[in-house]
């Protein structure tokens, strides 16, 4: 890809042209002849990063050009302060930023310096979210012309990459990016659960993709009969990583007929009305399936996805689920935060300016672990494995508000997310009406009230069943004021010996 056509396909605006230009000449010149394994030029690498980005609907010219000179610190002989002087403070703070994140090499976890740097990546990312989507691009450029390296190298950048990199895109929103990244990594880190995957549903695919030109052209059919307003109608056959997970999950248990939405279609129209217009009238075609009936407008996922999910007994009587959504929410489902985040709400971010959309709540909770004190890697990892990487939940209090908590949240942990002082004198807690014990666990969807006891409940029994850093820490530091001694038995090295 030339510079050129990078800038005609995303319609670069004409002042913003001059910066990429100088950018991409000086990146040729400082790699000269480099190639990368496949024999390409190393620029293309860094051309088809800016375009990954410009897709992604990042098209300011300062995050364009980082991504253009994102590799010349690290492999050439320019250095930070050769960028500084010709692009400026704010370049040379990105490229800084992507050069620390590519210092990450998945190694062993106990390994205090991988933690540490694993610790600059999300402060990193708090600081300015930017750096972190650059580095997206990278990794998942990288992924897609994996094949050219050593088979070893492949293996410990995939496995990088499906527990790091695409954890990072999941929270961030980008679906479609989180989907490809992780079906990438599959066959590599997992090749006899990939094989065999592949071999399960082989003829469901080939049915699928037969099936799914039929089906598109009869819901259009409908649609268009009943006046329903659309912009775009597609198809689509489930990622095979996002499948694998689904099988291992204990109420699947591997059973392929458990599971409704390996075909689907996805109705983009131009309204939220409309989005629930168009979920009548195919109720009206074609029978839903109980239970399997999501709305994620109304109740969006942590993470911002919204949309209407349905599972119907569809054309020809097969099983097909259908999601209905805008075209905003389309886009921001397929590249999250990049999709329509203004380079405007960045600065107010970095600035410590309010927005006027939670679209970065997570990433001002990430910033607090600046204050917090964590001891030692262990400590940190572990605090990021659970509340970073697991899958979260949205719990309502009884007045409706969503608290976003990781999986495996108790009762404890919901009072300490509504406030501290309601987590210390937690006495019980009802959970959609029903009493239940404090370490029970909490579900997507549940309405949890916390009922009050006069004095301080505390315990270090708690810690056994509390699944978030901010709980744990706010139990650690009461027990610690309230009873010394008791704390220092719940540290890793004695909950492993447990």
């Amino acid at each position: 890809m030339p510079i050129q056509e990078l800038i005609r396909k995303h319609g670069i605006a004409p002042d913003d042209q001059k910066t990429l230009r100088a950018a991409f000449d000086f990146a040729e010149k400082a790699h000269g002849n480099q190639k990368r394994a496949s024999g390409e030029p190393y620029t293309q690498h860094c051309l088809e990063t800016a375009n990954l980005l410009a897709t992604w609907g990042m098209k300011d010219p300062m995050i364009l050009s980082a991504a253009i000179l994102h590799d010349v610190p690290e492999n050439t002989d320019n250095t930070l302060d050769d960028i500084r002087k010709k692009f400026g403070d704010e370049i040379c703070f990105l490229v800084l930023g992507i050069t620390k994140l590519g210092r990450i090499k998945l190694r062993n976890q106990k390994d205090p310096t991988y933690i540490e740097t694993l610790k600059r990546m999300v402060l990193a990312m708090a600081e300015d979210i930017r750096v972190v989507l650059i580095k997206l691009a990278d990794r998942l450029h990288n992924m897609r012309t994996i094949s050219a390296l050593p088979y070893e190298k492949q293996q410990r950048i995939a496995r990088e990459t499906l527990e790091v990199y695409a954890s990072l895109a999941a929270r961030l929103g980008m679906g479609e990016v989180r989907g490809e990244l992780e079906d990438l990594s599959f066959p590599i880190v997992m090749p006899k659960e990939y094989n065999r995957l592949v071999t399960q549903v082989k003829s469901r695919i080939e049915n699928a993709q037969h099936y799914i030109p039929r089906a598109k052209k009869e819901v259009i059919k409908i649609l268009k009969q009943n006046d329903m307003k659309f912009l775009e109608l597609k198809g689509r056959i489930k990622h095979m990583y996002s499948l694998y997970q689904k099988l291992q999950r204990p109420e699947y248990d591997g059973d392929l007929d458990k599971v409704f939405d390996i075909n689907a279609l996805r109705v983009i129209t131009n309204s939220v009305e409309n989005c629930y217009a168009i979920l009548g009238i195919l109720h009206k075609y074609f029978r839903p399936i109980p239970g399997r009936i999501k709305d994620y407008i109304a109740v969006p996922k942590p993470n911002g996805y919204k949309s209407l999910h349905t599972n119907v007994f569809g054309p020809e009587g097969k099983y097909i689920e259908i999601q209905i959504r805008t075209q905003e929410m389309d886009a921001e489902a397929e590249f999250g935060i990049a999709s329509h985040w203004e380079y405007s709400e960045f600065e107010k971010i970095k600035k410590g300016k309010k927005v006027s959309q939670k679209k970065l709540e997570w990433v001002r909770q990430l910033s607090e672990w600046q204050k917090d004190e964590v001891g030692s890697p262990d400590e940190f990892f572990e605090s990021l494995k659970i509340d970073f990487f697991k899958n979260r939940i949205f719990v309502f209090t009884p007045k409706g508000d969503v608290k976003d908590l990781p999986d495996g949240s108790s009762c404890v942990d919901f009072a300490f997310a509504v406030h501290t002082d309601l987590g210390i004198n937690c006495g019980g807690g009802k959970i959609n009406g029903k009493l239940s014990k404090l370490e029970t666990i909490l579900k997507n969807g549940d309405v949890v009230e916390i009922v009050r006891s006069k004095t301080p409940k505390v315990s270090r029994d708690w810690l056994k069943f509390t699944a978030s850093t901010s709980a744990r820490n706010k139990i650690k530091n009461y027990l610690k004021k309230n009873s010394p001694g008791l704390i220092e038995r719940w540290t890793p090295e004695f909950m492993k010996r447990k």
